[in-house]
């Protein structure tokens, strides 16, 4: 199983020991997580500005990632209905990683549930049905 965490959910992951936090640390153990650059550069400046993560942190965590999951380049596909020139990233790097799963909290994207073989899912809905398989 192959699958993209949003940016603000990976944040999560780090900064909270809630659902992101086990929900990525069992996606480690039993699936590939895809990253590219753009959801690193989200994850460091959001971990920096909005969470007030030391920036040695932050860039430790982003080398974190690097080494666990496997980095993909995104497309410059473009979504017809995303507003967010964000989500056409997040969207993108999921689709050109071939990911099974994007997991993501944001509306904009769940709306869509499904594109090409991507299904959207939210953390909470993941761990529940995935957790316990």
């Amino acid at each position: 199983m192959r699958v993209v965490f949003d940016s603000n959910v990976l944040v999560a992951a780090f900064a909270t020991h809630g659902v992101c936090h086990d929900l990525f640390e069992y996606c480690l153990r039993n699936t590939t997580i895809i990253c590219s650059d753009f959801i690193a550069t989200e994850v460091e400046r959001i971990l920096i500005t909005k969470i007030k993560t030391p920036s040695k942190t932050a860039s430790e965590i982003i080398e974190y990632l690097k080494i666990q999951t496997e980095w993909v380049t995104p497309g410059n596909k473009i979504f017809q209905g995303l507003r967010d020139p964000n989500d056409q990233m997040i969207l993108a790097t999921a689709l050109s990683g071939e990911a099974d799963f994007l997991i993501t909290g944001d509306k904009d994207l769940l709306v869509l549930k499904k594109v090409n073989k991507t299904i959207m899912i939210l953390p909470r809905d993941f761990w529940i049905k995935y957790q316990m398989a």
